[in-house]
């Protein structure tokens, strides 16, 4: 019986120290980028609407890709190409909130894909790029804990 107590307080431990999910930008169909292949924006530089034929999932949220190839890549190592901050707005993420992008507001920086909101987004993100960045980066432990905004 004490075993048994011992496993069960680890077991609730876990589950209240194990950390949720991270909140994803996808659509109510659970895609992310609005389609657009995530693997493109480093192979290309630039956004490249995915296809439907082209799909795998990772953390729970569905992508599309431009090719087979692409498709590969990214299942072979998806964490690099993710984009950052659960594909929200890497400029809202820096003043602690969470913001719909739109796809041709991108860079690739430091090998990661950040995305922003819009026009007025990208120009205060590239004030203070580096700075910006690590402002993201501290908020977003918390920031993936949050319910998506409406949209």
């Amino acid at each position: 019986m004490k075993t048994f107590l011992l496993y069960l307080a680890g077991l609730l431990a876990f589950a209240v120290l194990a950390p949720a999910a991270e909140v994803i930008n996808v659509d109510k169909n659970g895609l992310a980028l609005q389609g657009y292949d995530p693997v493109a924006y480093f192979t290309d530089g630039k956004p490249v609407k995915g296809s439907p034929q082209f799909t795998a999932s990772y953390k729970g949220a569905t992508y599309q890709f431009a090719s087979a190839e692409h498709k590969q890549q990214f299942e072979s190592s998806s964490a690099k190409y993710e984009p950052q901050f659960g594909g929200f707005c890497g400029y809202a993420a820096s003043i602690n909130k969470l913001a719909p992008i739109e796809v041709q507001y991108f860079q690739v920086l430091h090998d990661r894909l950040i995305l922003q909101h819009n026009e007025k987004a990208w120009k205060l993100w590239h004030q203070d790029v580096e700075g910006n960045l690590k402002k993201a980066d501290a908020n977003w432990p918390t920031l993936s804990q949050q319910k998506p905004p409406a949209s």
